[in-house]
């Protein structure tokens, strides 16, 4: 939990990884790149006291995890959302199975998520109810640019895309998170496009539909979409370290989501390990929108701030929120 002036916020990191980006684990030249594309975002976006070198940014031991994530980042409960890259890593960059050995260490600290691509048919419908009965999935990651052979992506509103949805709401499985927004070398833009997000989040009002990355560059598609669709969410990682190199451009990112979304519908994230969340969580805390642009976008005030850092999820996760939290949130609410 974090604290500062006078004000306690619980923390839930509803993004973070345990890859392996190894060079014996790069398959191909795809591999190599696509882990420095994610280390140029880490290097060029993150303060000069929280950059790590090249080898560190590949891999991290637990001992890192546990301390950058729990010992000095102020995180209370940690979302790991895989990405199995199967065609650019050996053995997957960040599978369930990788995230799940960590998480069964630490079951009080970790909550794992899973994955499934429409592409593997039948079969994949059958690996997802077995992920799910192993690891008690309430929530999976999409990646709908993924590569698979000769295919470069799949849309959410692809029929076998459906049927897996279907499966989720059987299985349980409430919170679909899809990675919407920033390209990743050599990954396709418009294969992260946001636009199908709208026709699935009213097909299956039942799920909830966090878009990781809130659809950049096409913030204004993705608010757009949100507004008319309640189980629609904005996911801030990447968004949330331009709080740092970028602050205006940040509060317009926020100004909008909160303008759109309202402070109910919008999660923290670190993104980690490309960032850590230490920094981010601090400079959230003492950021504010700038006077010029509050007409518009208003201000960011404790309790806005609590959502967003942790309520929010903890409310899709059925978390267990500190009693000293709650009660605060109950005196502001009289």
């Amino acid at each position: 939990m974090y604290a500062k002036d006078g004000e306690k916020y619980f923390v839930v990191d509803g993004h973070v990884h345990y890859w392996d980006g190894t060079p014996e684990n790069q398959a191909n030249r795809y591999g190599t790149g696509f882990l420095n594309c994610f280390y140029d975002y880490h290097r060029n976006l993150s303060p000069e006291e929280a950059r790590w070198s090249l080898e560190h940014f590949q891999r991290q031991t637990e001992d890192d995890v546990l301390h950058d994530l729990f010992e000095v980042g102020y995180v209370d409960k940690a979302i790991f959302q895989p990405t199995y890259l199967t065609d650019f890593f050996v053995h997957g960059f960040n599978t369930t199975e990788q995230d799940g050995a960590l998480a069964e260490k630490h079951p009080d600290k970790f909550i794992v998520n899973g994955s499934w691509d429409p592409r593997d048919g039948e079969a994949g419908l059958a690996e997802l109810a077995r992920l799910a009965d192993r690891w008690g999935l309430q929530g999976v990651k999409l990646y709908t640019a993924e590569w698979k052979g000769d295919s470069k992506g799949w849309k959410l509103t692809d029929p076998w895309s459906y049927r897996y949805l279907d499966k989720c709401g059987e299985l349980g499985i409430r919170n679909i998170h899809v990675h919407k927004g920033p390209t990743i070398y050599p990954l396709n833009l418009d294969a992260f496009d946001v636009a199908d997000v709208d026709e699935v989040a009213t097909a299956f009002p039942e799920l909830n539909f966090i878009v990781e990355h809130v659809g950049l560059p096409r913030l204004e598609d993705f608010c757009w979409i949100a507004t008319q669709e309640p189980n629609v969410y904005g996911g801030l990682a990447v968004a949330m370290p331009f709080i740092h190199s970028r602050p205006r451009y940040f509060a317009q990112i926020i100004g909008e989501l909160l303008y759109w979304l309202d402070e109910n519908r919008i999660t923290f994230a670190s993104d980690y390990a490309i960032w850590t969340p230490k920094w981010l969580i601090e400079k959230f805390v003492d950021f504010q929108i700038p006077a010029d642009l509050q007409g518009e976008y208003g201000t960011l005030t404790p309790e806005v701030k609590r959502k967003i850092l942790g309520l929010n999820m903890a409310r899709l996760y059925d978390i267990k929120v500190p009693e000293e939290v709650r009660e605060t949130e109950r005196v502001i609410a009289s």
